[in-house]
């Protein structure tokens, strides 16, 4: 009887030590960046970008939980413990690599400028100088803009959805925007009504999971994760639930 109590408790002593060392990672995602990152009818975070973090996690054999933060604040709030890792689509620069941590890209975007679908936009820097071109703030099409439309009247967003909408209510003339996210805007009941306008301004932009600089550990485990979820499968199932091409 001693022995059957002794063991007794030697398990649910075990069980308790499991549980407590079990690893838990927050994953910061913005929730307003639809279809990457957005939040359902129930308020749950849902989109390509938590689709792919949480296989990652399940590689990983990890819980992970969504927190959600607005875009401009998504660095501090990493550098600040308020989450393990961005899966935000965010864009790989050198301005960002000096403050965080990323793993290898996880897909490739472009830049391209959305319009109104029959109006004829020449997006040349010279043409668009007087033009109203709206950008959500902080991000890789805002910067580009500044750099190399400096004529242009730049109207920069707090999100992306905010941009779409003063576009479509004609308070701008253009949007600059990844090509993949005004992609899925242009399916929508809104967007049929407006069009790429021109080629893609800009093609070599890669994005990656950013870490806290000290957590070098967790981006190698987070790179292992991916080339597994590529490698196995999973990567393209996410893909194709989203996109009818590749975004790699």
């Amino acid at each position: 009887m001693i022995l059957r109590i002794f063991a007794a408790a030697a398990l649910a002593a075990a069980l308790s030590v499991s549980a407590a060392s079990a690893e838990t990672l927050k994953i910061g995602s913005e929730g307003a960046y639809p279809p990457f990152n957005t939040k359902d009818t129930s308020g749950n975070v849902v989109g390509f970008d938590i689709d792919i973090a949480k296989a990652l996690c399940a590689e990983m054999k990890v819980e992970c939980t969504v927190v959600t933060q607005d875009w401009d604040g998504m660095i501090p709030a990493l550098q600040t413990k308020k989450f393990d890792f961005v899966a935000a689509s965010m864009s790989i620069t050198e301005e960002r690599k000096k403050v965080v941590n990323f793993t290898d890209p996880y897909y490739s975007n472009k830049l391209q400028y959305v319009g109104k679908k029959g109006v004829p936009l020449d997006i040349s820097p010279a043409a668009l100088k007087g033009k109203s071109i709206g950008a959500q703030r902080a991000t890789i099409a805002a910067e580009w803009l500044e750099k190399n439309v400096p004529g242009a009247s730049t109207k920069l967003y707090d999100t992306q959805e905010n941009a779409w909408l003063d576009l479509d209510a004609g308070r701008t003339d253009a949007v600059l925007a990844d090509n993949f996210l005004a992609y899925d805007w242009l399916q929508s009941a809104t967007g049929k009504n407006f069009e790429f306008k021109g080629d893609p301004v800009f093609d070599d932009d890669k994005i990656g999971i950013a870490v806290r600089k000290e957590d070098t550990e967790l981006v190698a485990k987070l790179n292992t994760a991916l080339k597994a979820i590529i490698d196995n499968g999973t990567y393209d199932t996410i893909n194709k639930k989203y996109f009818p091409f590749s975004i790699r």
